[in-house]
């Protein structure tokens, strides 16, 4: 009988194991083509659109990339201001906002949560006219500060921080630091803030991936080509009307993605280590 167990937990592990590894194929292969097809040229690419195999172009389609007005260093950094800027003011506001729903107790509690509730059920493109008419009333439609400065209200992100907060931080240690001196902020900046780093670290991924990825609304707000991002520099290269590079616009996708993977490397183990702490919880 105990043979049969095993033998039948065994074949379940393997199972798992091999549904595992399709899964990650799945996911890593768009990523794998689309670095192939950077060292690719638009004929190889137009003729098989899917391969694994690369090619001998990688440079050509780099200098085919900078010679269509694309310039990745004021792209990197407009990107990288705006998703950084974006990352930080709603991991930071998110967090306090959710702080306060949970340590301090006021009348209106419950019901300023459902309002945030509530908002979170708005789709974002709904609010977009009405913005844009207040960014140009105020003059400010080629700022970035404006692609960033929104980001302090996260209603998606207070509701994640609320929940992962609950169970995690002591009101017994916040009332012990109250005791011994410390103010609010310092409470919440040295001793909240550090428990919540697994969370803080998966909404940061989360909230930069978005960020840098976002075309629709710097599309709209900025018409300043040096204030254009990636994203927007990507979605010109297929607009020549005479020929599109594939070669170079995948060369230009690759060096979207590669700050990407980059966060997610240097954030990875906090997701891992939060998962754990759930598990042992749980």
């Amino acid at each position: 009988m105990n043979a049969k167990v095993s033998n039948k937990f065994i074949i379940s592990k393997i199972l798992i194991f091999i549904c595992c590894i399709i899964l990650a194929i799945l996911s890593i292969s768009p990523f794998i083509v689309m670095l192939v097809n950077a060292t690719r040229s638009t004929t190889e690419i137009q003729q098989h659109a899917v391969s694994f195999i690369p090619s001998t172009h990688l440079m050509s389609n780099f200098k085919l990339l900078l010679g269509k007005s694309f310039d990745p260093v004021v792209g990197f950094l407009n990107s990288f201001i705006i998703s950084v800027g974006t990352t930080t003011l709603a991991v930071y506001f998110s967090s306090m906002t959710a702080y306060g729903l949970v340590v301090y107790e006021w009348k209106l509690r419950d019901s300023f949560f459902r309002f945030i509730m509530l908002i979170m059920m708005i789709p974002a493109q709904i609010t977009l006219i009405g913005f844009y008419q207040m960014v140009y009333k105020i003059h400010m439609t080629n700022n970035l500060a404006m692609l960033i400065l929104p980001a302090i209200a996260s209603p998606s992100m207070v509701f994640f921080m609320r929940q992962y907060m609950k169970p995690s931080l002591s009101l017994e240690m916040i009332q012990a630091a109250r005791i011994d001196g410390a103010g609010e902020f310092r409470i919440f900046n040295t001793i909240a803030m550090p428990i919540l780093k697994p969370a803080i670290a998966t909404q940061a991924i989360f909230t930069f991936v978005t960020s840098w990825n976002n075309l629709f609304t710097p599309l709209v707000l900025l018409t300043d080509q040096k204030k254009y991002t990636l994203p927007i520099m990507i979605s010109l290269l297929r607009g020549d009307i005479y020929k599109t590079e594939y070669g170079a616009v995948y060369m230009g996708l690759a060096l979207t993605a590669l700050p990407l993977i980059i966060v997610y490397l240097l954030l990875s183990k906090y997701i891992i280590a939060g998962v754990a702490l759930g598990g042992v919880k749980g």
